[in-house]
């Protein structure tokens, strides 16, 4: 089995090194690493649907780094920091899965960094 890595030895918030990588693929199957609205290595807020749609426009970017897209993606996990923000987030999330919903697990969490909400993902392509 070979085994590739994606963005390790990243930064992150406040420029700190990353001790993981953005995302693993073994045999055909891809694991993306928690994200957040983040760009350029800062947390951006603006509410939690500017937040999801960031969120999920990190994660894309790095499927679509790999070779994969929203049809091959497995499973999702999300983590909202307040629960009052479920049926927000997830009129985002139809936006962009509606078409190929998978399947998906969202839980109340507090968040490590300053954030609303935080999503990734388990994807499979045959190679």
């Amino acid at each position: 089995m070979s085994i590739k890595r994606y963005g390790a030895g990243e930064t992150g918030a406040g420029k700190q090194g990353l001790p993981f990588a953005r995302a693993v693929e073994a045999d055909g199957w891809l694991y993306v690493s928690g994200q957040v609205a983040m760009k350029d290595g800062e947390i951006v807020s603006g509410g939690i649907i500017f937040e999801s749609r960031r969120a999920i426009e990190n994660m894309l970017a790095i499927l679509s780094e790999a070779g994969y897209g929203t049809e091959d993606i497995v499973r999702v996990g999300v983590w909202l920091d307040d629960p009052r923000d479920f049926w927000s987030f997830n009129g985002v999330f139809k936006e962009y899965f509606g078409e190929h919903p998978p399947a998906r697990a969202c839980v109340q969490s507090y968040m490590m960094v300053d954030c609303k909400v935080e999503v990734d993902c388990i994807a499979y392509k045959r190679k």
